[in-house]
Parts: C-alpha cells; sequence; structure tokens
C-alpha cells in the first residue's frame, strides 16, 4: 500500500514563502501523476498542482500560478510545493495525492498538513 507523508506546514506572514514535502513509502512505480490539494475551513477540497511523473509536465490552478511551483524527486520518491508570495487565502490544510495506474483518480492521499497565512 502507498502511504503519503506530508510536512513543511506551519504559520507565516503574508508575502512570506513555505516549502511542502510529500514522502512516498514505496517505490513510485505504477504512479501516473501526483498532485497537491489544499481544503480552507467550510470550502470544498480544490487542486492547487500536478505532475506527471514521468515527463515532469505540471499545471497549475489559476489562483497560485506564478507563486506556487511543484517538482519532484523521483530518487527520492518526493514530491515538493514551493509557495511564495503567500496570502491569507492560501491558508488551508494541504494535501498530497497520487494517480495511480490501475486505478480511478487520484486513489492515494496524505493526512494533511496545516498552513495558515497571517495579514
Amino acid at each position: 500500500q502507498l502511504q503519503l507523508v506530508e510536512s513543511g506546514g506551519g504559520l507565516v506572514q503574508a508575502g512570506g514563502s513555505l516549502r511542502l514535502s510529500c514522502a512516498a513509502s514505496r517505490l513510485t512505480f505504477g504512479i501516473r501523476a501526483m498532485a497537491w490539494f489544499r481544503q480552507a475551513p467550510g470550502k470544498e477540497r480544490e487542486s492547487v498542482a500536478t505532475i506527471n511523473w514521468s515527463t515532469g509536465t505540471t499545471n497549475y490552478a489559476d489562483s497560485v500560478q506564478g507563486r506556487f511551483i511543484i517538482s519532484r524527486d523521483n530518487a527520492e520518491n518526493t514530491v515538493y510545493l514551493q509557495m511564495n508570495s503567500l496570502k491569507p487565502e492560501d491558508t488551508a490544510v494541504y494535501f498530497c495525492a497520487a494517480d495511480r495506474i490501475g486505478r480511478l483518480g487520484y486513489s492515494s492521499w496524505g493526512r494533511g498538513t496545516q498552513v495558515t497565512v497571517s495579514s
């Protein structure tokens, strides 16, 4: 079973930066893509950024385009989310997820890490 563990969340002032990490518990063979999602209080979970595991192709939500960067380290089975120019509206629990071959959608999820941006 693939387990994902996020780290790197915390409290930061508006305009600051944080780097989130998501480590996979075993070899990532069979993963098509990985993504970061977030969920703010009272809101639905939304996709923030995705990365194709083999090609490295990335996609971003409009709200974070130009501020966030998703990357991966295949050797370390880790995906990162560099978050710059943070805004109070970025406050949320951030989750990483894996889209695995043979399964529908993002089927493996981490437990999340809290990001709080103060104004």
